[in-house]
């Protein structure tokens, strides 16, 4: 099976065959009738097979990714429409197919490597940065993992390391690559250019009645109006709502004496730390401790660094031996205590007291929560009414004034920017109340738009203004403006390409700009992405690595400048990569190579489907 998998790996026809063929297994598209695997099996790797409880963890990891950037999680119609099962699958079936290769050759795991993996997981370290069982068991439990297959996880991501490290590890590109990126990474260009202006031709003609009129008529949709419609806006919202309450100096006072107590400020210690990572350590800082001598000096004496863990309040610190000893010590007081990797000193450099807040600084905070409190009591009440209102065709203006809430007035476009006037709808409900408003028929009910947080949103829709064409004389300024640039750009562009057949012919590129008034600038030597302080960009470096010493050119620049170059100088690298530059590429070089041995395993075992199982566990966790 290796030979024939170390052939196939070595033929590019062979691998974009194996690409093609494994996309089309896998597409979601194609009915995958599949009768070996259970009902439990979404898909299989040779003998290793993808359950549904993996396939699961893996696509809502996937799902909360894509929801963070649309705002909500995609359902499972949506979901395929952007290929999430099918990044997820392929994505799992690499562990697979991995797994499959290390099962024939017997590869394991000890439970030491195991117990240093554990203990090297981020995802477990407390407040000292050190392993605490407790989190562990906590972020299990939130995750919905088992210990068991928390470590079976663990020993599987083991076994794959173990394997693509024995047969990628000491793979480098090879030096003749190397030398060729360094060549294209590395050498450099000198060029003297001129940046060619207004000044560097003549003013173009104005153009005529009949022109101006033949361009709108040519480019009428970039000067076409977008349709716009007026709306009278109604938000009702626990915001809004406890905006219209007038909280009385009576109510706030007996808030304040009934929770000042849980208005105190806790105690917050500022604690740094010292590992005592040796005997003459823990011998020096015992000694220490015990004559009275001051933290600073203990450390200064030893050569240490203390590291901070910040201003904390007690319940902020996880390991409950570290909390005990700070919070049990005076202000530069420091005690020893036992750690996972041994003693360490543990230091309160500052103490802030608790403190209860005055009348005053706790008054907008009171004030604030009574008046949400109110609006809770409330808000359903209200909604009920301004329903029942709408129902009999009430206009927004006489209910808002009914009930103390604001109106705000929009002109609004598809794109429902214009709706930032409403100061409680979010940046994400844009696009939905701009759809409902662009939906909507004027002299028609129209019903409330329902938000998160039990918000309702009512708009009347006072006037429509159709997208159309304009006149000529609604926009002669703009089509004046358009028809100058072009002929300005035309006009640059064509005393490039004369210079630069100038320059081909032997002028010198001083002479001619001495003509325009536009000298020379020689560059700082630049490589194929443009010159560091930024003067040479990449488009001009481009065109300048298109030809040799005396090469010459013509083009536009990033910032839409017309640039004539001549090329002065050219340099080929005289070192070779540095080490870091080089690993890095040896680095993608390996990733790649791992890449499509995976696939070529992952082929060679053979991927299967259950589309049938897959479709019914994302429609019952997902819907349509």
């Amino acid at each position: 099976m290796l030979d024939g998998l170390r052939d196939f790996a070595k033929s590019w026809p062979g691998k974009i065959l194996g690409a093609f063929l494994l996309v089309g297994v896998a597409g979601f598209g194609i009915n995958n009738v599949i009768v070996d695997l259970g009902s439990n099996t979404v898909a299989r790797v040779g003998d290793e097979e993808i359950t549904s409880r993996e396939f699961l963890r893996a696509y809502q990891n996937q799902a909360n990714r894509i929801a963070q950037q649309i705002g909500s999680v995609p359902t499972a119609s949506q979901a395929e429409a952007m290929g999430i099962p099918t990044a997820v699958i392929l994505g799992l079936s690499e562990g697979a197919a991995l797994d499959t290769l290390s099962a024939q050759f017997n590869m394991g795991v000890s439970e030491s490597k195991l117990a240093q993996l554990l203990r090297e997981d981020p995802s477990f370290h407390g407040t000292l940065g050190t392993f605490e069982p407790a989190l562990f068991t906590q972020v299990l439990q939130s995750a919905g993992w088992t210990e068991a297959e928390y470590f079976e996880a663990r020993s599987d991501e083991a076994r794959r390391d173990q394997l693509t490290t024995a047969l990628f590890a000491d793979t480098d590109m090879p030096e003749v690559a190397a030398d060729l990126i360094n060549d294209y990474a590395t050498a450099t260009r000198t060029i003297d250019y001129i940046v060619l202006s207004g000044t560097s031709i003549e003013t173009p003609e104005a153009p005529t009645e009949d022109e101006l009129s033949a361009y709108l008529e040519e480019n009428q949709a970039d000067f076409r109006t977008v349709e716009t419609r007026t709306v009278k806006l109604l938000d009702l919202s626990l915001a809004s709502l406890a905006a219209t309450k007038d909280i009385s100096s009576e109510a706030v006072q007996a808030e304040y004496e009934a929770t000042k107590a849980s208005l105190t400020t806790p105690e917050r210690r500022t604690i740094e730390q010292v590992s005592l990572a040796t005997s003459e350590l823990q011998a020096q800082f015992e000694a220490g401790l015990a004559d009275g001598t001051d933290f600073a000096t203990l450390v200064a004496e030893a050569g240490l660094t203390p590291s901070s863990l910040g201003t904390l309040t007690q319940a902020e610190i996880t390991d409950t031996r570290l909390a005990s000893a700070a919070f049990g010590l005076p202000e530069g007081g420091f005690a020893i205590i036992e750690g996972i990797g041994g003693q360490r000193a543990v230091h309160v450099a500052e103490i802030e007291e608790a403190r209860e807040p005055t009348l005053e600084e706790a008054r907008d905070d009171i004030v604030a929560r009574l008046a949400q409190d109110e609006a809770r009591d409330e808000i359903n009440d209200v909604l009920d009414q301004i329903e029942e209102l709408r129902a009999a065709f009430q206009p927004i203006d006489q209910i808002a004034e009914r009930f103390g809430l604001p109106v705000y007035e929009a002109d609004v476009t598809a794109g429902g920017a214009e709706l930032a006037v409403l100061p409680n709808l979010a940046a994400e409900d844009y696009a939905r109340v701009s759809q409902a408003i662009f939906a909507a028929e004027q002299d028609r009910l129209i019903p409330s738009i329902p938000l998160s947080g039990s918000s309702h949103l009512w708009f009347d829709l006072e006037q429509v203004e159709p997208a159309r064409d304009q006149t000529l004389d609604e926009v002669r300024a703009e089509v004046e403006a358009a028809i100058a640039a072009e002929r300005i750009d035309a006009a640059l562009a064509a005393k490039a390409e004369d210079i630069v057949a100038r320059l081909e012919a032997g002028e010198a590129l001083a002479d001619i700009g001495f003509e325009l008034s536009a000298f020379p600038q020689l560059s700082a030597p630049f490589t194929r992405f443009g010159s560091e302080d930024g003067l040479v960009d990449g488009t001009v470096a481009s065109a300048a690595f298109a030809g040799g010493p005396g090469h010459a050119g013509a083009v536009l620049n990033e910032s839409g400048e017309q640039v004539v170059f001549q090329v002065v100088d050219t340099a080929e690298p005289t070192t070779p990569l540095d080490d870091v530059a080089l690993e890095s590429i040896n680095a993608e070089a390996r990733a790649g190579l791992t890449s499509e041995f995976v696939a070529a395993v992952r082929e060679d075992a053979g991927l299967r489907i259950n589309q049938q199982a897959l479709n019914q566990l994302l429609v019952q966790n997902y819907g349509q």
